[in-house]
């Protein structure tokens, strides 16, 4: 998997050498015009990037440099840490779902992948929490107003799993998490798009890969 720093920063190099080249542009313009020779350079007296300025904030001119800085921040937003607290919760559901393999569950196979998924969830919140810390989130792992998970199994499916047995747990327990997956990859996604920091990007992407590996072993156990 490529790093994505890299990625977001070679392309905010780009962008920023293409705005350049634009800003050269504007300036012979400006200069035909009468706005004078420095119109479109900045302070160390090179062409300058034009950056919109916040709503009701006047247009910045930055140096290539400093274009290329401002495009690499990958500072949290609130998608990022929505995505973080609701996903400490879904994972911390999945590890109360995989907790009852043990002396529920008939099959070997679904009592390792029980222990598989719970060796890595675990792990995820640790590192989840961590992040809250650094970022400024709220280190709880409680959403609060955050819109409802996708995949979460419902306290009545909670207390069928933990009342069945043998086969017939296993072939709940089965269908709960490959929903419980889903759901994981599906919040994963959004914050993909819809996120801006590296960390979580990272993260989601990590989801993504295990637990769409776990939902095709799944479905052919089901």
């Amino acid at each position: 998997m490529l790093n994505r720093r890299t990625t977001l920063h070679s392309a905010s190099l780009a962008a920023a050498a293409a705005a350049a080249a634009l800003a050269l542009v504007l300036t012979g313009c400006d200069a035909e015009s009468g706005g004078g020779a420095d119109a479109g350079k900045g302070k160390d007296g090179k062409p300058a990037v034009i950056a919109p300025g916040k709503p009701g904030e006047a247009a910045k001119k930055l140096s290539a440099e400093e274009a290329a800085k401002a495009g690499d921040d990958d500072s949290p937003n609130a998608a990022d840490r929505s995505y973080v607290r609701m996903m400490i919760e879904h994972h911390r559901q999945a590890l109360v779902m995989t907790a009852l393999a043990a002396d529920r569950a008939a099959s070997a196979k679904v009592k390792r992948l029980a222990e598989r998924i719970a060796s890595g969830q675990g792990p995820e919140i640790e590192a989840m929490r961590a992040w809250q810390k650094t970022a400024g989130g709220d280190g709880d792992g409680h959403g609060g107003h955050d819109a409802k998970m996708p995949g979460m199994a419902t306290g009545a499916q909670l207390a069928r799993l933990r009342a069945a047995e043998g086969a017939d747990f296993d072939a709940l327990f089965l269908k709960l998490m490959i929903a419980h997956h889903r759901g994981a990859v599906s919040m994963a996604t959004d914050v993909l798009a819809q996120g801006n920091n590296i960390r979580v990007e990272e993260m989601a992407d990590d989801v993504i890969a295990q637990q769409s590996s776990e939902i095709l072993r799944m479905r052919r156990m089901s």
